[in-house]
């Protein structure tokens, strides 16, 4: 690993001022290749089992769905692939989740070799932290908070788990479902009960619902807000990244179960069906929580009801927070582009949120972020509903943009895709999880230098 990461450093040069371009390029093509490997084992005659084959496009969708930390399947992930198979997708789904240069400065850090100073603006650019500075003690404390939370939560559900599958086949599950939990994966081995039913039979289990949604939350708040927490900063002491992400975290986890428990109460398909208010309750958290791009469910996403199904687009469209497993265009965003458009709406020129001035910069970024997000998605529908004019239109959106958020959720469609609309999802998955800032950077400043003429203000007519 570490070869590897040498070999990139010195294939794009030593340029530290494009040290931000170069590290997403970086970024970009590790987990490409990532990818690629992923695809490469799950072709093996070992990772199906017997009597089962698997296309190319199968095998490279669901690496990608892995390493993108997606969730969405075109086969079941216990029923088709082999103990190695499924080992090479937990493989994948803890690589997406840290990341592919965290697991460069881990084997730089287990084979004791300095990390130098190019490796921590790639480190720097892959957590979105804007100094280098404490970037390789951040990997570090992202390790070992990552294995901690994993095993502990391995623990808690095999401990469930045995009472149903027996010592062996719970640990396995255990360990497989919190790995995927914690990294907001949504890949799941409870196919030996049903193939795709997901976590639907433990919809009115506390523990096992309780522990899942506890690790999707703390793999999707951010690694610096582990950071902050770690060393115990008060809270009104915070970075502000700490405030916003965790405020923004909290207002659309409780109003989401809100709103899921109001709209689907009712409903026998989904909340109706089930006896006690607690467990309504507990389906609609937990509704609210895996939309955060993790991808379990508990409750039949095909049978929501139409208004759900908007919150739950919205929600998956948002996802985590930035420098965390989670995809979507983040719970930061959200917040700048909304102070952004009350200073619109005030006639403000700066941007503030609680007590400062949010730069220019960020404020495009965030505007960017939401916008190319929006027209991937169109697009993105436009496609897959030109590639299967017999799906409705919702199940068509709700897929994308699943898709997009690495969210992993589906009504029931995945399977029934053609090749062509499950590479438009490859592509989204993808971009999802890399980020398209990352993306623009990496791909659309390779060949730009910096302009020497500043051209004069024009004034446009908007509204």
């Amino acid at each position: 690993m570490r070869e590897l990461f040498a070999w990139l450093i010195q294939k794009f040069g030593h340029k530290g001022a494009k040290g931000g371009r170069i590290a997403s390029q970086i970024i970009l093509e590790g987990f490409a290749l990532v990818i690629l490997l992923g695809t490469l084992l799950l072709l093996l005659p070992i990772s199906t089992k017997e009597g089962m084959t698997t296309g190319v496009l199968d095998a490279l969708f669901t690496a990608t769905s892995a390493t993108c930390v997606t969730g969405l399947t075109v086969v079941d992930t216990y029923t088709h692939w082999t103990m190695f198979g499924q080992l090479v997708i937990l493989c994948l789904i803890q690589c997406g989740g840290l990341g592919f240069v965290s697991l460069m400065a881990i084997a730089s850090f287990l084979t004791h070799r300095r990390i130098s100073v190019h490796e921590r603006v790639v480190l720097s650019t892959a957590y979105n932290t804007d100094d280098i500075s404490g970037t390789v003690r951040l990997a570090r404390n992202v390790l070992i908070t990552t294995l901690g939370f994993e095993l502990a939560g391995a623990v808690l559900l095999s401990a469930r788990f045995v009472q149903d599958f027996g010592l062996k086949g719970g640990i396995i599950k255990g360990v497989f479902t919190s790995i995927s939990a914690f990294c907001n994966a949504g890949f799941d081995l409870m196919g030996q009960k049903e193939p795709g039913s997901s976590l639907m039979s433990y919809v009115d289990d506390p523990v096992v619902c309780g522990v899942v949604m506890a690790l999707i939350v703390i793999g999707g708040i951010g690694f610096v807000v582990w950071s902050d927490v770690q060393h115990e900063v008060p809270f009104v002491r915070s970075r502000l990244h700490t405030k916003v992400a965790i405020i923004v975290t909290a207002v659309l986890v409780v109003g989401g179960t809100v709103l899921f428990y109001a709209f689907e109460c009712n409903n026998p398909e989904t909340l109706g069906g089930l006896s006690g208010r607690g467990e309504k309750w507990l389906a609609a958290l937990f509704q609210s929580v895996t939309l955060r791009t993790a991808g379990f469910a508990t409750v039949d996403q095909g049978a929501l009801t139409a208004p759900s199904v908007l919150v739950s687009c919205f929600l998956m469209f948002i996802g985590g927070s930035p420098g965390s497993t989670a995809g979507g265009i983040k719970t930061v965003t959200l917040a700048v582009l909304i102070m952004s458009i009350l200073a619109v709406m005030r006639g403000k020129r700066d941007v503030n949120l609680m007590g400062r001035r949010i730069p220019s910069r960020t404020v495009l970024n965030a505007s960017m972020l939401a916008v190319i997000g929006v027209l991937l998605i169109g697009l993105g529908t436009l496609l897959i509903s030109i590639f299967e004019p017999g799906i409705g239109l919702r199940a068509v959106v709700y897929e994308v943009i699943s898709a997009f958020g690495t969210v992993g959720l589906s009504q029931n469609l995945t399977a029934a895709l053609g090749g062509a609309s499950r590479v438009v999802l490859i592509v989204l998955m993808y971009l999802g999880r890399v980020g398209l800032l990352t993306m623009a950077v990496g791909v659309f400043t390779r060949h730009t230098i910096d302009p020497k003429i500043s051209y004069p203000e024009a004034r446009l007519m908007i509204g």
